[in-house]
């Protein structure tokens, strides 16, 4: 299993092999044509007994620099292209690497030819297979350099069609989201996955088993925990009252967050979410609202209540509510990434759970240290978390409003609709109720006794 997480040798290795598909597969001229804005690769990989099956189709505009021989006002001179054709396999052998129960596959046969922007023959993998065996295009036929295909057939001996198949794809990688891989798995016993990858996504499992996908979406949840700022500033809220003694009334605070955003994190991938383009910006708006929320009541608490984490002891239950809406913006960062489950979506959904909720422990502990150092002394700690809740409530504040602003151009799902769906009416009131033990719970927060006294 290769490992996605940042690290300076990675980037060393990314910009190496954007060096190298750039040597490769770019002219030395690029900068005089205009690159596409993204580009399409289409592939198959389908074992067959002793045998693997990568067939793949390449724009001709990314074999530049492969200088195939031209006639006329830049069309192939399709009598000479033999060599540079074969050059181009060795360049996609090497781009795009199979693997067989972690070992690299050679091929042994390949099979190749230029076809015209008119021939739309890799809708289906046999399609794609029978056009590829078809005798080349006649050699007067008008090719123009950059609109055309490169369509390759690769066979590679395997030990067995049940074993581990991997797709180490190197090419693009200096591209990246610019470059779309999409490859549909066919596997021997059916059951046939698509998957779409961007440039130089490197490691592929075609079809993972249980512990490869687990491994995978644990990784996914520690990244993306650390990745996303929203969620480390709320984190940041909850942490800030507290010391290292209140340690593990903190491990439950947080356990309470992830048990909340697993449910709805379950529920969006299995659909039961409304469609409309109206619910990712509201859940984002929400998201910045419950970082306010927090910021808010740690003032409260720390200032105005004179620091009485006493009336904290119910966070875990606020906590746990707004987990219910982190969990829908979870699920937008994971819609992309599901493919790579394989048939361990559930499991694969409860390791993304179990990696967030690592990720937010590994920020306790880094965190909780280092605040309680700074923040010894009662009234150091006191104007200390006063001052970093009003900051990160400004900011919190601002993103709500930006995100607000996104939802002017919504299609809302009233007037028009009579019947709403069973998703829209939990999800509605489910808000409501939350709007209402939030306000609720802020009010109730209010020393107004004392306030009255002092004026």
């Amino acid at each position: 299993m290769r490992l996605a997480s940042w690290c300076p040798q990675r980037t060393l290795a990314a910009l190496a092999l954007a060096g190298i598909f750039g040597a490769v597969l770019l002219p030395a001229s690029l900068a005089a044509h205009d690159f596409p804005n993204e580009v399409r690769v289409r592939g198959f990989v389908k074992p067959e007994k002793e045998h693997l099956n990568f067939l793949v189709r390449l724009p001709l505009e990314m074999l530049l620099n492969i200088n195939l021989p031209k006639r006329g006002p830049g069309y192939l001179d399709l009598e000479r292209v033999d060599e540079g054709m074969t050059r181009a396999v060795g360049a996609v052998t090497r781009d795009f690497v199979l693997h067989e129960n972690g070992a690299r596959l050679v091929p042994d046969h390949a099979a190749m030819r230029i076809s015209l922007p008119s021939e739309e023959a890799f809708g289906s993998y046999e399609q794609a297979r029978a056009h590829i065996a078809d005798p080349p295009l006649p050699p007067t036929t008008n090719v123009f350099w950059n609109q055309g295909y490169f369509d390759v057939h690769l066979r590679y001996p395997i030990a067995s069609a049940d074993s581990d198949f991997a797709l180490d794809m190197r090419f693009g990688g200096g591209l990246g989201d610019r470059v779309k891989l999409i490859v549909d798995f066919l596997p021997a016993d059916g059951g046939a996955r698509t998957y779409q990858v961007h440039g130089g996504h490197g490691w592929l499992d075609l079809d993972p088993g249980w512990f490869a996908a687990a491994w995978t979406f644990t990784q996914l949840g520690f990244d993306h925990i650390l990745d996303g700022i929203d969620h480390l500033l709320f984190l940041l809220c909850l942490v800030l009252p507290f010391g290292l003694r209140q340690f593990w009334t903190l491990v439950g605070i947080i356990t309470s967050f992830t048990v909340a955003h697993s449910i709805t994190l379950i529920a969006a991938a299995t659909g039961f979410v409304p469609s409309g383009n109206w619910f990712p910006p509201l859940v984002e708006t929400l998201i910045a609202a419950s970082i306010v929320y927090m910021a808010v009541e740690n003032v409260i608490v720390l200032w105005l209540r004179a620091g009485t984490l006493a009336s904290l002891r119910w966070r875990w239950l606020i906590t746990g509510a707004f987990g219910l809406i982190h969990g829908f913006g979870f699920s937008f960062a994971l819609q992309q990434e599901l493919q790579l489950a394989g048939a361990h979506v559930l499991l694969s959904l409860l390791a993304f759970n179990l990696g967030v909720e690592l990720g937010q422990l590994a920020v306790l502990l880094v965190v909780l240290p280092i605040l309680t150092a700074l923040l010894r002394q009662p009234q150091a700690r006191r104007v200390g978390v006063v001052v970093m809740s009003a900051l990160v409530a400004h900011t919190a504040w601002h993103w709500m409003l930006e995100r607000m602003s996104d939802l002017r151009f919504v299609n809302w799902p009233w007037p028009g609709f009579v019947q709403p769906s069973p998703a829209w009416l939990l999800i509605a009131a489910g808000l409501v109720v939350l709007l209402c033990a939030a306000l609720w719970w802020l009010v109730g927060r209010l020393p107004l006794r004392s306030l009255q006294r002092r004026f």
